[in-house]
């Protein structure tokens, strides 16, 4: 009799005490959650494309390099955001700034910002010591649909960005007809000029169009790098760890998905300090344009 007193007690307490299990539980796992999340440190990275690509996204390849870093770094985001060189500066003015910066030439406004590295590289040298060092980089190339690049004839200059194509036309002593990036490349194709002056965008271009085209590579002068600064001292420690993934072995050998190149390999002789202001550039096209090769020219730039 008492065991049956004691089930059937047994029997009306059971349900409020998994009602009272269920609140508990509604209570404080929420919470739990949420404090993991606020728990996690966030690290902003900002992708500044200053210049044409290869293909595909340089964003996107920061994104799949910053899920590699997170599993190595647990506890920390890693927020991509990309930005158009107007927005970067915009956002400067307003105060805002990035934890790392990647960027191409043109983008000066955050130079005092950027902390010194322990890697060094001549475009990114500055007198308080290296600030930024290339993340991934193109090449200028010169293109011919025969192989004799011998034969008389007319060369389209392509302009696409801050980069200073001017540059390495100058170098590589060719004088040119300057148009826009897909302009010079439909003009090429159509015959309208015997030879294209353009970048590793113009052999993605031909690679998918299927088009037989050939190219020398022309190694005085490169401006083509993605660069990477780290701005923030209190997250230092996780941005070396982006950035030394972002570096890897593992991570560079995937640049071909994105039509760049491992800046190690690279055969330019010259380029320009990343952190050139736009007023520095223009003047270094205008020389360039005047025919301002040679000694001239390499006072304004930096060997590699």
């Amino acid at each position: 009799m008492k065991f049956k007193k004691f089930g059937q007690v047994l029997l009306r307490i059971l349900p409020f005490a998994l009602v009272a299990a269920v609140i508990l539980c509604v209570a404080f796992y929420p919470k739990k959650k949420e404090n993991a999340v606020a728990e996690k440190r966030v690290v902003r990275v900002w992708n500044v494309d200053t210049f044409e690509g290869g293909k595909g996204s340089r964003t996107g390849f920061l994104r799949n390099a910053a899920k590699i870093a997170e599993k190595k770094n647990e506890g920390v985001y890693y927020l991509i955001t990309s930005y158009t060189l107007e927005g970067a500066n915009a956002a400067f003015e307003e105060g805002r700034r990035p934890d790392i910066l990647s960027f191409g030439v043109g983008l000066s406004a955050f130079a005092e910002q950027c902390l010194p590295l322990s890697r060094e590289f001549a475009g990114g040298q500055t007198e308080a010591g290296c600030l930024a060092y290339p993340w991934c980089r193109g090449s200028y190339y010169l293109f011919s649909l025969t192989e004799d690049f011998s034969a008389q004839g007319e060369t389209v200059l392509s302009k696409g960005g801050t980069n200073l194509s001017e540059v390495a036309a100058a170098y590589a002593g060719i004088p040119c007809t300057e148009a826009e990036s897909t302009a010079a490349y439909v003009e090429f194709l159509g015959g309208h000029y015997k030879y294209l002056l353009g970048t590793q965008r113009d052999e993605c271009r031909f690679a998918a169009r299927g088009k037989t085209v050939y190219s020398k590579e022309l190694p005085e002068f490169c401006d083509l790098y993605q660069y990477i600064s780290l701005l923030s001292a209190e997250k230092r420690a996780d941005c070396e760890i982006f950035l030394e993934t972002l570096l890897s072995e593992n991570v560079q050998k995937n640049l071909t998905q994105i039509g760049m190149y491992p800046v190690n390999g690279g055969s330019a002789k010259r380029t320009v300090s990343v952190f050139s202001t736009g007023e520095a550039l223009r003047s270094l096209a205008d020389f360039a344009r005047n025919g301002e090769s040679g000694k001239n020219l390499d006072k304004y730039l930096k060997f590699i």
